[in-house]
C-alpha cells in the first residue's frame, strides 16, 4: 500500500479544505419540532454545515487535524489552523450542543456521527498549541453520555453496512473512551463480548448496493480492541477461518456510477476493508497476515482515486483512506 507521504497528505488536505465550508448540496438529518425549525444548514449547524452532511463534515475535520499534526510544515497546515480557529469557537460549538440537546435530536447522528465526533475530539486533544479539544469537549461528553444511555437499551446490535452499524461506531468510541471515560470503555467492551463473543463462522452476505462497511470486519475490528491478543486470534480463526469468506468472497468492488451518492458508498467499502484488514493482520501468524495485507492493498488501490473524484465520494472518502494509511 502506498505510504502516507507529504504529497498524498496535501492532496487529502486540499480535498477536505475544499468542502468542509461548502454548504450546498446538503443532506440534513433534521427533525422539525415546529415551523421555526425550518432553517438552513449553516443556521442549524454553524460549525459543521459543510461536506454534504453533518457527519462527513465532522470526520473531514478529523482528517484535517490529523494531517496538520503529522505534516505541520505542509503549506495546508496553516490553512487548517486558520479555518479551525474560525470554526471551533465558543458560540458556534454552543449552538451545536444546543441543537444536539433538543428533544427532537435524541437520535441525531446516532451512532455514526456520535462516534466520529468523539474521534475528532480525541485528535484535537493532540494539538497542544490550541484549545480546540477544550472547546469540543462539552459536545463530546454529550455524545458519550448518549452512548452510555443507548447501549443498555440496544437489545440487538445493528449489523448493516452503512451508518447505523454498531460495531464501527463502538470501535471509534472505544478509542476515545480509553483516553477520557473508563466507564464507557468498560461498557463498550462488555457489550461487544455479550453480543459478538460467541459468534461462529461467518457465512452471511457482506455487500449491499450502498455498503461502505463490512459487517463482519467491523465486528472483528471491535473485538480486536476489546479482547486480549491470544483470545482475539482464536476468535478470528473461528469466525473467519482459513479457506473461508476472506478467501472466497472478499474482493474489491467497483462503483458503476460515482455520481450516485449511495452507489459511491462502495468506494468506502474498499477503503474501510483495507483499514480493517491492515489493522487485524499484525495479530495473526505471518503467512495469513501477509495475505491479508496484500488483500488490503488491492482494496485500497481500487478506490484511492475516488477521494478527489465526484463530490458524492470526495466529500468523505479521504477519511477512510486515512484510517487505512495510519494503520501499522
Amino acid at each position: 500500500m502506498r505510504a502516507l507521504d507529504e504529497p498524498l497528505a496535501r492532496r487529502f488536505a486540499r480535498t477536505a479544505l475544499g468542502h468542509v465550508g461548502q454548504e450546498y448540496p446538503n443532506s440534513l438529518g433534521h427533525v422539525l419540532g415546529c415551523n421555526t425549525d425550518a432553517r438552513t444548514p449553516r443556521e442549524l449547524h454553524p460549525a459543521f454545515y459543510g461536506s454534504f452532511d453533518w457527519h462527513s463534515c465532522v470526520h473531514s475535520w478529523w482528517t484535517l487535524l490529523t494531517l496538520r499534526r503529522l505534516f505541520p510544515d505542509a503549506s495546508e497546515a496553516k490553512d487548517i489552523s486558520a479555518l479551525a480557529d474560525g470554526t471551533f469557537t465558543p458560540d458556534k460549538l454552543a449552538a451545536e450542543l444546543a441543537y444536539a440537546q433538543r428533544p427532537e435530536s435524541r437520535g441525531f447522528e446516532r451512532p455514526y456521527g456520535w462516534a466520529w465526533f468523539l474521534y475528532l475530539h480525541l485528535e484535537a486533544s493532540r494539538h497542544s498549541d490550541r484549545d480546540w479539544a477544550g472547546l469540543l469537549e462539552p459536545l463530546a461528553r454529550h455524545f458519550a453520555a448518549g452512548f452510555a444511555d443507548y447501549l443498555p437499551k440496544l437489545t440487538w446490535p445493528i449489523t448493516t453496512g452503512t451508518h447505523a452499524n454498531t460495531a464501527f461506531a463502538l470501535t471509534l468510541a472505544h478509542e476515545w473512551a480509553d483516553a477520557f471515560d473508563p466507564k464507557l470503555k468498560n461498557l463498550i467492551a462488555d457489550y461487544a463480548d455479550a453480543n459478538f463473543g460467541d459468534l461462529e463462522e461467518y457465512r452471511g452476505w457482506d455487500i449491499g448496493g450502498d455498503s461502505f462497511l463490512s459487517p463482519v470486519l467491523s465486528v472483528a475490528l471491535l473485538m480486536q480492541r476489546v479482547m486480549p491478543p491470544a483470545d482475539f486470534a482464536e476468535w478470528f480463526g473461528r469466525v473467519l477461518p482459513e479457506g473461508g469468506w476472506l478467501q472466497t468472497s472478499c474482493a474489491p468492488v467497483t462503483v458503476s456510477d460515482p455520481t450516485d451518492g449511495k452507489m459511491a458508498h462502495l468506494d468506502g467499502l474498499n477503503l474501510s476493508r483495507a483499514w480493517a484488514l491492515r489493522s487485524i493482520a499484525p495479530g495473526l501468524d505471518s503467512p495469513r497476515a501477509n495475505r491479508m495485507r496484500a488483500l488490503a492493498d488491492e482494496h485500497f488501490a481500487a478506490s484511492l482515486e475516488a477521494i478527489d473524484g465526484d463530490y458524492m465520494g470526495s466529500h468523505w472518502l479521504a477519511s477512510f483512506a486515512l484510517l487505512a494509511l495510519l494503520t501499522e
